[in-house]
């Protein structure tokens, strides 16, 4: 009896213990919408498979968009109420909040392994995800090549699918200046519209300058902006012109997607913001007479160079080595894991930045998202991770205004390097 009273007294002290006991982590993750990453369904699917191998781990999700979302981030960042993880591209990774001393150092995530496999699907990723140092703010997911996209109806109609090249889905400056006068002559007004309300896609309207001329966004080594050169200069004194002359169009008061539901409502016939992931999301808008044919962008050389885009997770420094510990384990899974990382990037729409996973589209009910491998040897410099990004963005679309106003091409040229280089 007596061993009995006291094996009760042990048990009464010991339970309380595993009662209250609790390993659980609990850490935040901050999603721009990125594909159906910006979906919570989709989201807490993931959650959900990281869970089954991961119980210990509970990841809280906040959906951030591109109107407000940088806001968010500045005002947590003031706050020091940072999310554990984000995800988003080197632009705010890298180049903004990593290089203000606000991001982790995972170059520990990036051993020889991963490097190499990233590597051998896009050298561009590999050197966006660092400083200049070095030091790695990024851990990359999938990646994509912006283009356009005609009505590849309108163009039959009028006779302008001689000026692309429908094998390679590129054409020349020539070719795209050949069938803005075939578009106009059979009535198909207005053709394009260059948008210019806001910083919203503009990296269709920078690939489309860059690429007339063969013109550069920045210099090689990303320290300043060059939208002055003589190339660019060129490029946007010939828009200039043709929307002075009626063949295209620009808005200051709408943003690219805008210009996308114009595109799919039939009412223009080629629109400069488009990729993998809009082909997907805007498959039901598409009024009956469209047929998307999604293009590169011209260039005189016939060899266009492409606006990339790179998307990943960070991590904000929250001093607790816990979560720190819990975030790495959640973006290691999800973009290393064999059974999920390829499920990571179909959610993303876009294309990995591991050269192991391959075409990960193909027999899924997103196979055409595979044909837009066709643009990826085109991608150009990933020159997101220049310096003053943000500012500049706003003098971009400033810019496109004045000029579209009347304004002297080189002198708003010269008086944007000068505000985007400060």
């Amino acid at each position: 009896m007596k061993k009995l009273v006291a094996l009760l007294l042990c048990l009464m002290l010991v339970l309380p213990v595993f009662a209250f006991a609790d390993d659980t982590v609990e850490i935040t993750l901050w999603t721009y919408p990125i594909g159906s990453w910006g979906n919570a369904e989709t989201v807490d699917g993931i959650i959900a498979s990281f869970n089954a191998v991961h119980p210990e781990i509970k990841v809280t999700v906040q959906y951030l968009d591109y109107t407000s979302g940088d806001d968010q981030v500045t005002t947590a960042i003031e706050a020091k109420t940072t999310p554990d993880i984000i995800m988003e591209g080197p632009e705010r990774l890298v180049a903004n909040w990593g290089a203000a001393g606000k991001m982790l150092d995972i170059s520990d995530l990036w051993d020889d392994a991963v490097k190499a496999d990233i590597i051998a699907a896009s050298p561009a990723v590999e050197a966006a995800c660092k400083n200049g140092e070095g030091i790695y703010y990024e851990y990359p997911l999938c990646m994509t090549t912006h283009c356009m996209v005609i009505n590849y109806n309108d163009f039959e109609a009028a006779g302008a699918l001689q000026y692309i090249d429908e094998a390679t889905h590129t054409w020349t400056t020539e070719g795209f200046l050949n069938a803005l006068d075939a578009l106009n002559a059979a009535g198909y007004v207005p053709t394009a519209v260059v948008y210019c309300g806001g910083q919203g896609g503009d990296q269709g309207t920078r690939a489309l300058v860059t690429n007339l001329y063969s013109g550069q966004f920045t210099n090689a080594d990303h320290t300043a902006y060059t939208a002055d050169s003589e190339e660019n200069i060129k490029a946007l004194q010939l828009l200039q012109t043709l929307v002075n002359e009626g063949k295209l169009d620009a808005d200051p008061g709408i943003v690219a997607g805008d210009e996308i539901a114009l595109f799919c409502n039939s009412t223009i016939s080629m629109g400069f913001c488009w990729n993998a992931s809009a082909a997907v999301s805007n498959k039901a808008s598409l009024a009956e007479d469209v047929k998307v044919f999604p293009m590169a962008f011209p260039s005189d050389d016939g060899i266009p160079e492409l606006q990339g885009g790179i998307w990943g997770f960070g991590l904000f420094d929250n001093g607790d080595d816990a979560r720190v510990a819990a975030a790495k384990t959640f973006v290691k899974f999800v973009c290393d894991d064999p059974a999920q990382a390829a499920a990571s990037v179909y959610a993303s729409g876009f294309f990995p930045t591991r050269a192991s996973l391959g075409d990960i589209y193909a027999g899924t009910d997103k196979a055409e998202n595979g044909e837009y491998a066709i643009f990826m040897p085109f991608l150009g410099d990933y020159y997101q991770v220049t310096p003053n990004w943000a500012a500049q963005r706003t003098e971009w679309w400033n810019l496109l205004q004045r000029i579209f106003a009347g304004g002297d091409v080189a002198a708003e040229a010269a008086v944007y390097a000068q505000n985007a280089n400060k």
